[in-house]
């Protein structure tokens, strides 16, 4: 199984980044598929997560209104759409997948891919 982010790099305070994730390697409709983020001097922290079969998405709050996740089946990818960027998103995203059900604990999460970068600068 392999996942691979991408799409990660330098903006502006105030722009947007889509980030993407491909999988494969094995069959994702009974998976759920999420992205986390970790900056500098935190710890690594739920963003959002996606039901990789009917598309029903969850957020945590600190994101709600500026990111958007979506899958599309027929390629199987994965996006986070970052929009109204801020410093404080500066962090490096990381995209896994979770069996069966929707969780915003990173260790439920099987599979992770190697992660991107966005920097925010203000």
């Amino acid at each position: 199984v392999q996942l691979q982010a991408s799409g990660g790099g330098l903006v502006q305070a105030g722009g947007s980044l889509r980030l993407s994730c491909a999988a494969s390697g094995r069959t994702f409709s009974t998976y759920y598929m999420g992205w986390f983020r970790r900056a500098p001097g935190k710890a690594r922290e739920f963003v959002a997560a996606i039901s990789w079969s009917d598309g029903t998405s969850y957020y945590a709050d600190s994101v709600k209104g500026r990111f958007t996740i979506s899958r599309d089946n027929a390629k199987n990818k994965v996006y986070l759409q970052i929009d109204s960027l801020k410093p404080g998103d500066t962090a490096v995203y990381y995209c896994a997948a979770v069996y069966g059900a929707y969780s915003e604990n990173a260790i439920d999460y099987a599979y992770w891919g190697q992660g991107t970068l966005v920097t925010v600068s203000s």
